[in-house]
């Protein structure tokens, strides 16, 4: 389908503008995990660089917001991992309440193998990380390695991928989805701290209200907004982690089909604009336009960019700035915590993932899409250690001591990388030998045999 031009007049000054090629590859999950990428070897470099003791003194400036009696102040990480990746876990929740809606995760069978796989996803790193740690505050670390970074997956796979991995791209990106769910209860329920129990009762007030709010059938989106947003200071101040704030409002809003009956309404308001063009019938056709979208498609559309190009590569920077010297690497590679971290991921993650989807697809419950085999399926789950913005974001919350913080961030990116390769290989290797495409018909398809004559009008 062809698109308009761009609303408005002409521009008497155009400026150059990307290709369609490269707004193509910026508008894709190779775009965002490009920039994530980008952003940890800056931040490494930085932390290793002869201005090393900049970054966390940069990192830990203090910023207030507010006035009078009313501030909220926290240093620059903080608001980074607490508000900004709020907006991060919003996203996600968002996608998660479209998918079960009107996406994917309505066709249970579709759903069986890669949530399967999730689920042993899951539970194989914990364990396999827990017996290589299992005293101790080490011990704490387990939900490091449960988390798969979607974002850096699919724009592996985008990039490096088999030919016509759409296929091989909707399981994992159910699988992901899945997997974030386990990880954000994973989150709430064991890295909060101690619980306020006031601030929990105005939480829970603040939610009522969202599901009030949606009952209603309001439709535009400043009061989820100012909702949300209250619902997130009471979150902060609950002691349970602040970016649970983000994933209610997104499990919360609505998201359903557009209703034929608002499409024909932007027929009138449009005419009656084009009779009289004024301020007031532009205001009118433009909210009768936007009431035709959910408020989860026009929030995530707003959002989606904003936390894939800015807010998550700001996190890396923020957080992937660990000294990596000869003294650090020698502890790292004797480490329980950096060894539990690394193998999680790169075996935990294949094996688990392998197996849960194994269970679906022997006992009937699921299937796999078309053109997926066994050998993609054990690829893609190779693919899947590849654990970053979560993995990062719990081992800040699971470790208080800075040295096992420094080592489990070395285990992310030890076993993220290997994972990436190793899955690279393996998809590269077996999409050669098994490919994902739909095999080509050899030439036009036969025509009927003659006599060719028209059909019998009645």
């Amino acid at each position: 389908m062809t698109l308009p031009p761009r609303p408005g007049p002409p521009r008497r000054v155009t400026l150059p503008t990307l290709s369609p090629s490269s707004r193509l590859y910026v508008g894709t999950e190779a775009g965002g995990s490009a920039l994530l990428l980008v952003a940890t070897l800056c931040a490494l470099g930085w932390a290793n660089s002869p201005w090393a003791a900049s970054y966390e003194s940069f990192w830990t400036t203090p910023v207030t917001i507010g006035g009078g009696d009313l501030t909220l102040t926290l240093d620059l990480r903080s608001w980074v991992n607490d508000a900004a990746m709020a907006l991060f876990f919003l996203v996600v929740g968002l996608e998660l309440t479209r998918e079960v809606s009107t996406g994917e995760l309505r066709d249970r069978r579709t759903v069986a193998t890669p949530a399967l796989g999730a689920l042993g996803g899951l539970i194989v790193p914990a364990l396999i990380y827990l017996a290589f740690n299992p005293t101790g505050e080490a011990r704490a670390g387990w939900g490091v390695v449960i988390s798969t970074d979607t974002a850096f997956v699919l724009g592996v796979l985008a990039l490096f991928g088999p030919r016509c991995p759409d296929r091989l791209r909707l399981f994992l990106l159910t699988l992901s989805i899945v997997d974030d769910i386990g990880a954000i209860t994973v989150l709430a329920l064991f890295y909060s701290g101690d619980l306020s129990l006031p601030a929990l009762a105005v939480a829970g007030l603040l939610v009522a209200l969202l599901i009030g709010l949606r009952w209603a059938g309001v439709w535009r989106l400043p009061p989820y907004v100012l909702t949300g947003t209250a619902l997130w200071l009471a979150v902060h101040e609950s002691g349970v982690h602040a970016t649970l704030a983000g994933v209610l409002m997104g499990l919360l809003l609505p998201s359903q089909r557009p209703d034929p009956a608002e499409l024909h309404r932007i027929d009138a308001y449009g005419r009656a604009l084009r009779e009289q063009p004024d301020a007031e019938r532009a205001r009118l056709a433009g909210l009768a336009t936007a009431a035709t979208v959910s408020p989860n498609a026009r929030l995530e559309y707003a959002l989606h960019r904003w936390t894939a190009y800015v807010i998550v590569p700001v996190f890396g920077l923020a957080n992937a700035g660990v000294r990596i010297d000869a003294e650090t690497l020698r502890e790292a590679a004797a480490s329980p915590v950096t060894i539990g971290v690394a193998v999680a991921l790169l075996v935990g993650k294949t094996v688990g993932i392998t197996l849960g989807a194994g269970i679906a697809l022997r006992t009937g419950w699921g299937v796999l899409p078309g053109g997926v085999r066994w050998s993609h399926l054990i690829a893609g789950s190779t693919l899947a250690g590849i654990g970053f913005t979560i993995s990062l974001f719990i081992a800040d919350l699971a470790f208080s001591d800075d040295a096992l913080r420094v080592q489990a961030i070395i285990g992310v990116l030890a076993g993220s990388l290997t994972s990436a390769v190793l899955g690279v290989t393996l998809l590269r290797v077996l999409g050669e030998r098994f490919p994902l495409c739909t095999p080509e018909a050899e030439g036009p398809p036969a025509l009927p045999p003659r006599p060719w004559l028209e059909p019998v009008r009645v």
